[in-house]
């Protein structure tokens, strides 16, 4: 039986190692009702909050930002439901561990009849054999697994636990978020600073707000490092902690971006979806994050190189020399040189006109020959410089196309009636429809030819889209995602 000098030994023990934690740490949530953020799916009326209301909680993937509560939450959820919680990261322990705890989890559930929250960070360090361990328990009830993780759970963890479990998508904290933990910590005379003569100027909050771009943790740190470093005495004058002293907490803005993950993908997509789309600010606002970031530049210029091809095309022929050249320019002198060409390489290929016509050209040629049965040669068309040639019929009737004072003689070139290419009207490509269309009418027995094989199209001619303006173009294709 513990003494009361021993249960005042432990409670001192209890308060020296929590106040050692981090402010982060100290001021998590103790209740549902002061956790911030997630309202999409924890607010009044959504998913998780029915789940709890009917107390039909099962296990479930955390997935989102570092700083957006997951860890907090899932220590909610076990005192909500009143479960055991035992808590373990991916990064530190193996298969043995996790059979010990998921032995403990059942041997619990009979003995006692309470069920286990397994509360598993970075749940996309485990391998898939690894992951495999959890199935059995998940499926039979023993342990509700709630696993973390910053990564895409879909591609992160394997298939049976993702069906066994619901997907929450974690949201960066808001602003406004962020202000509300930063004056709850304030005004906490327990856990925070609420005890000391503190005053945070409102450019201060809203400084901090911005650059820990919603991950409470460092914006609660920065907030203790402004403290911390300016050795506040609870009967000394009042430590203001304006925008100067908020910025040397901080320093440097976060940029969530992980070079491997989501935000790599999704970043680039934004990225080439805003050149298609025409929006240079767009395109240019993505570039700079990925540069910021550390994304390697050479992987953006591949990138750019390869839109010019999909999505300008012959609209402006020129994109695609652009593109060659910021290519090679990244390539010599990279960061942070190269971020002024691939700027401008970015806004060239937003504000070109767009013309997917020859990519699908090739696209849908490339699955004919796949598919399809392979076209033979044309007889005229096949080599004839060798001897015997004309015994087997080689280039025979082939007529060269420079004998013709046009420069164009109708004949079969593939041995089908088929079309590939067809350009749109937008660019440089309204030249090629028109010089398609008196091709068209020389094969044509009754029609007489057009006096100029290349009439100038109405609207911006070459000279004009060499600049890269999208003068007089009609709105681009709207392509989803990258092929």
């Amino acid at each position: 039986m513990a003494t009361p000098t021993h249960d005042l030994w432990a409670t001192q023990r209890a308060q020296r190692r929590d106040a050692a934690q981090p402010l982060a740490a100290r001021m998590r949530p103790r209740t549902l009702d002061e956790f911030v953020g997630q309202d999409h799916f924890l607010g009044p009326g959504q998913l998780l909050r029915r789940l709890l209301e009917a107390d039909r909680l099962s296990s479930a993937l955390f997935c989102g930002p570092p700083g957006t509560g997951k860890t907090s939450l899932a220590t909610l959820l076990a005192a909500h439901t009143q479960r055991r919680f035992e808590q373990a990261n991916a990064t530190t322990v193996g298969v043995k561990l996790v059979r010990e705890i998921l032995e403990r989890a059942r041997n619990h559930l009979e003995l006692h009849g309470q069920r286990t929250i397994l509360f598993l960070d970075e749940i996309h360090r485990f391998n898939r054999a690894q992951q495999d361990v959890l199935l059995g328990d998940v499926e039979s009830g023993i342990i509700t697994l709630i696993g973390a993780t910053t990564e895409n759970p879909f591609f992160a963890v394997n298939a049976p636990l993702v069906s066994r479990s619901h997907v929450f998508e974690f949201q960066t904290l808001t602003e406004d978020n962020i202000q509300t933990l930063l004056q709850r910590a304030l005004d906490d005379p327990e856990r925070g600073f609420g005890n000391q003569p503190i005053q945070l100027t409102p450019e201060a909050v809203e400084h901090w707000a911005m650059a820990c771009d919603g991950d409470a943790r460092r914006a609660l740190t920065a907030l203790e490092v402004a403290v911390r470093s300016e050795n506040v005495s609870p009967d000394g004058p009042a430590l203001v902690i304006d925008l100067q002293l908020a910025e040397q907490s901080i320093q440097q803005k976060a940029v969530v971006y992980d070079a491997t993950g989501d935000e790599h993908y999704d970043t680039i997509s934004a990225f080439i979806k805003s050149m298609r789309g025409s929006d240079p600010d767009a395109a240019i606002y993505w570039l700079a994050r990925m540069l910021h970031a550390g994304e390697d530049p050479m992987f953006i210029a591949r990138r750019i190189a390869i839109l010019a091809s999909e999505d300008i095309g012959n609209a402006d022929p020129q994109a695609l020399q652009i593109a060659a050249a910021a290519y090679d320019i990244t390539h010599r002198i990279g960061m942070p040189e190269c971020q002024l060409t691939l700027g401008q390489a970015a806004i060239y290929m937003a504000t070109a006109p767009k013309s997917n016509a020859s990519a699908m050209a090739i696209w849908t040629a490339m699955s004919d020959v796949k598919n399809q049965r392979t076209q033979p040669v044309p007889k005229h068309l096949r080599d004839g410089h060798y001897a015997g040639a004309k015994k087997l019929g080689r280039s025979v009737g082939y007529q060269y196309a420079h004998d013709d004072p046009d420069g164009h003689v109708a004949q079969q070139y593939l041995g089908v009636d088929k079309t590939y290419y067809t350009p749109t009207n937008r660019g440089h490509e309204q030249r090629i429809t028109r010089f398609l269309e008196w091709i068209a009418s020389r094969s044509l027995p009754d029609q007489p030819p057009t006096a100029d094989p290349e009439p100038d199209p109405p609207g911006p001619q070459p000279d004009t889209l060499s600049t890269g303006g999208a003068g007089g173009v009609t709105s681009p294709n709207h392509g989803e995602g990258e092929r």
